[in-house]
Parts: structure tokens; C-alpha cells; sequence
């Protein structure tokens, strides 16, 4: 059964035209990478996936169409973590983690005891139980990073989409923050849809990689398929090898070369 389903998805951003035509089919419990230049149209294909960007074709959530599902039944469904969390610097960690529970208050918009045992158990699993009462602004961004994601942890969600998940992260922080995906994937049975800059990171969780270019599909298959040194000189204008470290792909800088600017 499929998750996610994007069947030729365009967006036009100021007049130009950023996805075109995209189709994609992630099925319940797979883990996809975007993987792609800068303005390959990563950020804006999981911003339609969580029907937060106007598109033309179609979207579909676990096989019913997005424009059919009230904003709520959509936050049920998918938690986004955005590369740049919202700027609400004056907003304790613990308010913030909390928002991901709002699609399940009842009317009255009260919490109950699931949802503050899922705000603490967020906070745990992010190692922000110390920071629970500091605002926003004053958090690193690699904190601030950790609490967006604690937030969507705590939305409790069958899909994540993540952008960029690590980016502000330092390196044992990382492996972390992925290793914390790939539990949460392996305990729910979780989608996830995460666009990275780092191939061999994504080579590594991903069962699946597609290399988006210029917001069109430039190839869609498994890791060591997807990252190939050609392909990825091509799309990226980049000299890399491709290496086998014990049986993952690693992408390196190769030694000789350099960007092709363009």
C-alpha cells in the first residue's frame, strides 16, 4: 500500500517553475531519500507532499486525495520538519514540542495525560529534558534543530517529512538524530520522506534515493544505483568517487577537479 503519492506535480514559485511535472510513490513504511542540487526542488516537493505549497497534479495520502482532507486529518497524517524551524524565539522548548499535539486535542483544545506523556518522551528521546523551560531564541541551532524534531515526534504521525534533518547538526548529534528516525521507523512502522545533502547519509537509511534536478526526477532506485560517480558529476557538476567502506557507499570529493559553476 502506498504512503505518499505524487502523480505529476508541478509548482510555479514567482514565476517560475520550481517541480515539473513530478511523480512519486512511497509506500507505507519506506524510507525515500531527495537527494539533488541546490534549488533541485527538494524543499518544495515535501512541501506539496504536506499540502503546504499550491500544485497542479496530484497528491494522495495513504490513497485519498490532499485537497479532500481538512488541515487537522493532514497534520494526522504527516509531521514536517522544515530545514529552518519557525521563528518563535520566545517560546519555551516544551510549548513548542507540544504544538505537535495539537491535530489530537478534543475541541476544547485541552491536553490529557497522552499528550503530555508523549511531550515528555519527545523531550527524553531528543536529550532536551534539561533545556524543557528555555525559549527558543536562546537555543543553538542544533538545538533548535532537536526540538523541531522533538515536536514532530510527538505529532506521533504514520509519515514524516524532514528537510534537511541534520544540517545544524555537529557530527555524533547526527548519526543520533537519524539513528532516532530509523528506531521510530522500525517501533511505528513509519514513512519517511527526507531530502539530504549527505549522500553517503543517505545512501546509509535510505531504502530508496531519488536524485531530483532542475524540479524534475533525474533517477529513482536504490542507493547504490542512484549514486553513481557519472550521474552525480553530472547533475551535481562535481568530481566525487564512489566507494564501497565496508559495505556502504561512500560519497568522496575526488582528488582532482572541482565545481562547474553554472
Amino acid at each position: 500500500m502506498s504512503a505518499v503519492t505524487a502523480r505529476d506535480v508541478t509548482v510555479t514559485l514567482g514565476g517560475a517553475r520550481v517541480l515539473d511535472g513530478v511523480t512519486l510513490t512511497v509506500a507505507a513504511g519506506e524510507w525515500v531519500g531527495l537527494i539533488g542540487p541546490n534549488g533541485a526542488g527538494k524543499s518544495t516537493l515535501l512541501r506539496a507532499l504536506a499540502g503546504l505549497v499550491r500544485h497542479d497534479g496530484e497528491v494522495r495520502l495513504g490513497g485519498e486525495p490532499l485537497p479532500a482532507l481538512a488541515r487537522r486529518d493532514i497534520a494526522r497524517r504527516v509531521a514536517f520538519v522544515p530545514q529552518k524551524p519557525p521563528d518563535l524565539p520566545w517560546i519555551p522548548v516544551r510549548d513548542f514540542v507540544h504544538l505537535g499535539r495539537t491535530p489530537h486535542l478534543g475541541r476544547l483544545g485541552r491536553e490529557g495525560r497522552a499528550d503530555r506523556a508523549a511531550v515528555d518522551a519527545a523531550l527524553a528521546r531528543l536529550d532536551l529534558r534539561r533545556l524543557a523551560d528555555r525559549r527558543l531564541g536562546s537555543l543553538s541551532g542544533g538545538e533548535l534543530q532537536r526540538a523541531a524534531l522533538a515536536r514532530a515526534v510527538a505529532q506521533d504521525a504514520p509519515v514524516l517529512l524532514l528537510d534537511e534533518p541534520t544540517a545544524a547538526l555537529d557530527l555524533g548529534r547526527r548519526q543520533q538524530a537519524l539513528a532516532l528516525v530509523a528506531e521510530l521507523r522500525a517501533e511505528r512502522g513509519l514513512t519517511v520522506v527526507a531530502a539530504m545533502h549527505d549522500l553517503t547519509l543517505a545512501g546509509l537509511h535510505a531504502d530508496r534515493l531519488v536524485l531530483l534536478d532542475r524540479g524534475c526526477v533525474a533517477a529513482d532506485g536504490p542507493p547504490r544505483d542512484v549514486l553513481e560517480e557519472g550521474l552525480l558529476a553530472a547533475r551535481y557538476g562535481a568530481a566525487v568517487q564512489v566507494v564501497d567502506a565496508g559495505g556502504v557507499v561512500a560519497v568522496v570529493p575526488a582528488p582532482t577537479g572541482g565545481p562547474r559553476w553554472e
